[in-house]
């Protein structure tokens, strides 16, 4: 094992929570899986999955205020709902805390929560990796998606952010509008396929 991930885990070990550090070893793990599946480097798909929450440790207003002071852009929707911020102000935090360089896997720990148009390949296995991880057990449709992201990335992708938008719509939570820019950009590439076949 490279030793600068072992270095990571031990930092990361300390400042998130036990359940949020499993979560987060599960999810590298299911990063490097995807990645041989879909022949990607499995040393840099470990790392983003590694280190995509590693903004979990501070709080809403604690990452609100941190991106104020370091100039993170901010957008109106993550100021109502800063929920998803961490990503953005982890992809931070991995660059200038961790030192990491890799522009790869700091795009794909900014856009794991929302996804974002024209993801590439990293950015779709964290994206799936984090719904699909072994730890989850929430969705109902997790043995379905962990089948296809093995099957189809895109498709999983696809019918991930499908179901995260609809789980959203119905219990009233805020949209952010990054998802939806992503699903509608998909949902379009997707049917142009479909009436290409």
């Amino acid at each position: 094992m490279d030793s600068h991930i072992t270095k990571l885990r031990k930092r990361l070990k300390s400042k998130l929570n036990p359940s949020r550090y499993e979560h987060s070893l599960s999810v590298s793990f299911t990063c490097i899986c995807l990645a041989m599946r879909y022949g990607y480097p499995l040393d840099k798909a470990e790392l983003a999955g590694l280190m995509h929450d590693c903004a979990k440790c501070y709080t809403d207003s604690e990452i609100l205020k941190s991106c104020e002071k370091h100039k993170i852009p901010v957008s109106e929707a993550e100021q109502s709902a800063p929920a998803v911020l961490h990503a953005r102000y982890g992809a931070w935090l991995a660059k200038k805390r961790y030192g990491i360089e890799d522009a790869e896997i700091l795009e794909a720990i900014a856009c794991h929560t929302t996804g974002k148009r024209d993801m590439g390949t990293l950015d779709k296995i964290l994206y799936v990796a984090d719904y699909i991880e072994a730890r989850r057990d929430k969705a109902q449709n997790l043995p379905a998606m962990r089948k296809l992201a093995f099957e189809d990335l895109d498709e999983a992708l696809y019918q991930i952010m499908k179901g995260t938008l609809d789980y959203l719509t119905k219990k009233g939570g805020r949209l952010d509008p990054m998802t939806a820019e992503a699903f509608s950009y998909y949902d379009k590439r997707r049917n142009e396929q479909a009436a290409i076949s």
